[in-house]
């Protein structure tokens, strides 16, 4: 990486040693790590206020040759939509683009999509997922098809987006509805990437990656440790040209502790120069802010993130905990269904791999699974588009708000996940194939509710 290094004192800050999970947090992600593929390798970061815990099983390859590491590098799919959503926030915290930006500034004249000019679509709704775009490209499946078993999205590049845009349907007016798009954040990593005159990968690691010090965090091949594996077979590594900011991003255990303490500690960002530590201190600070609500099922929608309402602490700590270890839950807990809820990959990244099917783990019923960005509205039914409203404000008291966001590809399964109230952050990414990322991310989700409620309500750091 060729950011600027975090000054000594804070990295020391951030990088304080990780150690192994006590008997305690053993017991609690024992279930993440049963949720995961037989012998699949996985990485846990877990931050439970000064206490940070990394803890790596299984192996990077079949061959059993290479246990995973905290430096193993694992594809972090959408999660990569966090990171632009970040990369937009710098970029308004300077000046350089605002959120209400249409995004015909940033676009060929006659590279924009077709849609009602009254109201345009800007870059917080591609950020928010309110645009109306569909889930994938127009004339994607011709690029894929003949490369679906290896790398289907390698070819379908920069050029062929430009092109299929004019022809690209919006549904309804900007602004109105959710309706997940992976098309509409890939748009915008592109978009930033133009405003700055900039490729999109430089560009992250300039204003984000670099100066928080994550420095096996990037889209290009890398040092590619970890493989995913679909049927026994070993998957080709993720390559999505087109539309990095949306799903191209690989990252290690180590970068996710810093990317989960940064979240957390907004006076922790490891920079030199107060004028970008403080333009990154609000950037972090605005990613977490709510835009947009669901007038259903409590999810609302910040720069990347989702977020949702759990206890805090109390009686209802033991529910949680206990439901997360396998026991009885109880009621109090906020449910959440990588599928049903519409934001997490189940229903999402399925279009990134054809074979994981739809909401609930219905089958599309298309060939390939759901990449027909326009029929996906229409088999996904309410819990993948939704009007947007609902309330925005802070969590109650006795009640913690919990941050995060999934991602799957061919081979993987990551969640990462924070509560700024309780001080808790998780990070899980594994080698799973997408037919158990559902469970994975689970697991995942109940996990972090559970390091919550175990937590008693702590003030979120000032900055």
């Amino acid at each position: 990486m060729n950011g600027s290094a975090p000054g000594p004192a804070a990295r020391a800050a951030t990088d304080a040693p990780a150690t192994e999970p006590g008997p305690d947090l053993e017991h609690l992600l024992r279930p993440l790590f049963h949720a995961a593929a037989p012998g699949a390798g996985a990485a846990v970061v877990v931050i439970r206020g000064a206490e940070r815990t990394v803890a790596c099983r299984g192996h990077s390859d079949r061959s059993r040759e290479r246990p995973v590491r905290a430096d193993t590098r694992f594809e972090l799919g959408s999660v990569t939509k966090t990171f632009t959503g970040l990369l937009l926030a710098e970029m308004a915290a300077r000046g350089e683009v605002g959120y209400d930006d249409p995004i015909d500034r940033y676009l060929p004249a006659d590279a924009a999509p077709g849609y009602p000019h009254e109201r345009p679509i800007t870059l917080l709704h591609l950020a928010t997922h309110t645009s109306g775009l569909p889930r994938s490209p127009v004339g994607l499946l011709p690029a894929l098809a003949p490369r679906w078993f290896t790398r289907p999205y390698a070819t379908f590049g920069p050029a062929h987006l430009l092109r299929a845009l004019p022809r690209t349907p919006v549904r309804g007016t900007p602004g109105a509805q959710v309706r997940y798009s992976n098309l509409g954040c890939g748009l915008l990593g592109l978009l930033l990437a133009n405003a700055a005159g900039q490729r999109y990968d430089d560009l992250l690691e300039a204003r984000v990656c670099g100066p928080l010090g994550l420095m096996d965090t990037s889209c290009g091949p890398g040092r590619e440790d970890a493989a995913g594996y679909r049927r026994g077979r070993r998957v080709p590594s993720f390559r999505l040209p087109a539309l990095p900011g949306a799903a191209a991003l690989r990252s290690t255990a180590d970068d996710m502790l810093r990317y989960l303490q940064a979240h957390l500690a907004l006076d922790a960002v490891p920079l030199p120069e107060r004028a970008d530590a403080a333009v990154l201190r609000t950037a972090l600070g605005e990613v977490r802010r709510p835009r947009a609500g669901r007038r259903r099922g409590g999810t609302r929608i910040s720069l990347g993130w989702n977020h949702r309402s759990v206890p805090s602490g109390g009686p209802a700590a033991a529910r949680a905990v206990g439901k997360a270890a396998g026991k009885d839950g109880g009621p109090g807990v906020a449910p959440f269904d990588a599928w049903s809820d519409g934001w997490s990959d189940g229903s999402v990244d399925a279009s990134f791999d054809g074979s994981a099917g739809g909401p609930l783990g219905r089958p599309f019923g298309r060939p390939f699974g759901p990449l027909y960005g326009e029929a996906v509205g229409e088999q996904a039914g309410p819990a993948a588009e939704e009007a947007v409203g609902g309330a925005l404000d802070a969590p109650a008291d006795g009640m913690a708000e919990v941050v995060y966001h999934v991602g799957t590809t061919r081979g993987f399964t990551t969640f990462v996940g924070f509560s700024p109230r309780a001080q808790v952050g998780l990070a899980v990414m594994a080698g799973t194939p997408p037919l158990r990322s559902r469970g994975f991310a689970q697991s995942a989700y109940d996990t972090l509710r559970a390091l919550v409620a175990e937590r008693r309500e702590a003030p979120a750091p000032e900055g």
